[in-house]
């Protein structure tokens, strides 16, 4: 595809729209425009021409209004409740400092297009400027009551992470294109779930795009998503398409996600309460023990298939006994841990808290363990009103248990 020839030709160039569906209406709720060529080979992406950094960034501020000017022409027919969402690329939006954009949103703006509407995806991948000149610019847009997306989440978050919090974006789109199969390293989902729980700390909406498949869905769904975008649920139209298009699919569909979360969830209530009363009766059983590394030997033999590590912590996190840690099918006591402190862990001193209060075991959620690298859930039991027994679960028994997904 050649720059001139699209240039010389704007009439050929015309939006496409994909769909983006909500999590609460089964709907459609919002279009994605994209640039599109209508040449003699056929309707061709522009994906390629505004990557392409050969073209100067005249040239496509040019392509990017017409675009523009043309989905707007066309999303006069909407309901008044649609959001369109809008690509720009930093730099080049940065290339006459936004006014052209603006400009052409206020003009429809009179037409009916109110500017709440307007959702701008803003991507910085390729920004070379100073980011508090582009910051004060969608701050300024966002008076106007434009909301800010930032794109690409996902795809390379380490470099957008500084900047969540800088722009406090309405909605984060997280790019599901590597989350492709279940085989998925749990790493990369680990990552993803951070994410979600970034954008509810801060009241971020979560659109989840590039879905291709039902396992993307789901896991969009059980992680936040509010909005979701793909191939699966619709490919992109020259045409708005009816917004019920996938109404009784996605009902049906997340009727299912509730009925496997709620059946994995009685799983873990079902282990959570087993182990309640194994260990209720363990400890009567061998309550005559001089040392906690006596009681952890003794446990060994009932909790062999269960557990590949146990040890002993007081309500601060300080380590009252030794580990006690399978290797091969033998146990072996690690010294080097007793009195270390675990009370920096992520959410320790909160279950402390719990099963002091409840009186009851607490089965946590999946996370590698820092020397393993397995993927792992503890067991936590209140031995006393001080005390507390923590039981790391193997991941066979976790996989035979079907509890390797969050």
């Amino acid at each position: 595809m050649d720059a001139l020839d699209i240039l010389t030709d704007l009439e050929n160039v015309i939006p496409y729209f994909q769909a983006i569906f909500s999590a609460d209406e089964h709907r459609v709720i919002g279009y994605e425009v994209l640039g599109r060529y209508n040449g003699a080979d056929g309707v061709e992406s522009l994906g390629d021409f505004f990557l392409d950094e050969g073209i100067p960034d005249e040239y496509k501020l040019e392509v990017d209004q017409v675009i523009l000017t043309k989905a707007l022409d066309k999303a006069l027919s909407l309901d008044e409740d649609v959001l369109l969402f809008i690509n720009r690329d930093a730099q080049i939006l940065m290339k006459d400092d936004g006014k052209s954009f603006l400009e052409t949103l206020l003009e429809y703006e009179g037409k009916g297009i109110k500017l709440d509407r307007i959702v701008l995806e803003i991507s910085e991948r390729n920004y070379h400027g100073q980011f508090y000149h582009l910051d004060h610019l969608l701050i300024y847009y966002r008076t106007y009551g434009i909301k800010i997306a930032i794109d690409k989440m996902g795809s390379d978050s380490s470099s957008y992470l500084d900047r969540i919090s800088e722009l406090a974006p309405d909605i984060l789109k997280i790019d599901l294109l590597a989350l492709r199969s279940t085989s998925t390293s749990h790493t990369y989902q680990n990552v993803l779930y951070s994410l979600s729980m970034l954008a509810r700390k801060i009241g971020a909406t979560l659109l989840f795009e590039n879905i291709e498949m039902v396992y993307q869905l789901q896991f969009a769904w059980k992680n936040g998503g509010r909005f979701y975008q793909g191939y699966y649920l619709h490919y992109p139209e020259a045409s708005f398409t009816d917004r019920n298009i996938r109404k009784e699919t996605l009902k049906n569909l997340f009727h299912e996600f509730i009925i496997s979360e709620k059946k994995k969830l009685s799983t873990i209530f079902d282990l959570t309460e087993k182990f309640q009363g194994q260990l209720q009766v363990l400890l009567v059983k061998y309550k005559k023990y001089s040392s906690y590394e006596e009681l952890l030997k003794l446990l060994t033999a009932e909790l062999t298939d269960v557990a590949f590590r146990m040890y002993v912590c007081d309500e601060d996190g300080f380590q009252k006994s030794a580990n006690i840690i399978k290797y091969d099918n033998d146990w072996i006591i690690q010294p080097e841990y007793a009195n270390k402190n675990w009370s920096w862990r992520p959410y320790f001193l909160e279950n402390i808290i719990k099963m002091r209060n409840e009186k009851k075991g607490i089965l946590s959620d999946l996370y590698s363990d820092i020397e393993t690298g397995e993927t792992v859930r503890t067991y936590s039991y209140p031995l006393n009103a001080k005390e507390y027994l923590f039981i790391d679960l193997s991941y066979n028994f976790l996989d035979r248990m079907k509890l390797l997904l969050n």
